[in-house]
């Protein structure tokens, strides 16, 4: 009972500085206030979903916010990847908005480079600038690294075309290593991860 008193704590003072630049964040969105989720509901959701490593969650939902402003969409979910030099990921989740609802998306994806190990994650993705539910079903490339054993909670950045997808992972497992990958997100779960 103490530990999640302390906890929202936490994220209460670290929501602070967010909502001071919300405003500034919201005016440089295209789409419009009322289809955007502000930081203080993705802090919110994010620390149910995440649990104990809620604080580190809050610094990377602060810095994403401060970089590209407020999302008009978020997926939950989780994945689980391998990989000794090439690698595979395979993940599901449930994509939020305000204007569409949910939806169950998947997504799956080879990855390439210097990186070994295996990890389970749970996901929390920051979509940006998604004009449609649609539109989020293609390949998005980038680059991703991992120095973690045991556990671990990083966030990376892909793009294709004017979507901008942010994935925030926690992980447990063991990984080391840099690759350039790709995710395919798809409305149905496949085993093909090209």
């Amino acid at each position: 009972m103490f530990a999640r008193f302390f906890t929202r704590l936490a994220l209460i003072s670290v929501l602070a500085p967010i909502l001071a630049f919300t405003p500034l964040a919201a005016s440089a969105q295209s789409g419009t206030v009322s289809d955007t989720f502000s930081a203080e509901e993705l802090l919110e959701t994010g620390g149910h979903f995440f649990g104990q490593v809620a604080q580190g969650l809050a610094a990377l939902v602060e810095q994403t916010v401060s970089q590209y402003g407020l999302p008009n969409g978020y997926v939950l979910g989780e994945e689980a990847s391998g990989a000794f030099v090439a690698g595979v990921r395979y993940g599901d989740g449930t994509l939020y908005t305000k204007n569409a609802g949910q939806h169950q998306i998947f997504w799956q994806g080879p990855s390439l480079g210097f990186d070994w190990g295996v990890d389970g994650s749970r996901v929390m993705m920051l979509v940006y600038n998604l004009p449609s539910v649609g539109a989020i079903y293609d390949r998005y490339p980038g680059v991703d690294g991992s120095a973690f054993v045991l556990g671990g909670l990083g966030m990376s950045v892909i793009k294709r075309g004017d979507v901008i997808i942010v994935p925030i992972r926690s992980g447990v497992g063991a990984r080391l290593g840099v690759n350039v990958s790709y995710l395919k997100i798809t409305p149905e779960a496949t085993w093909n991860p090209f």
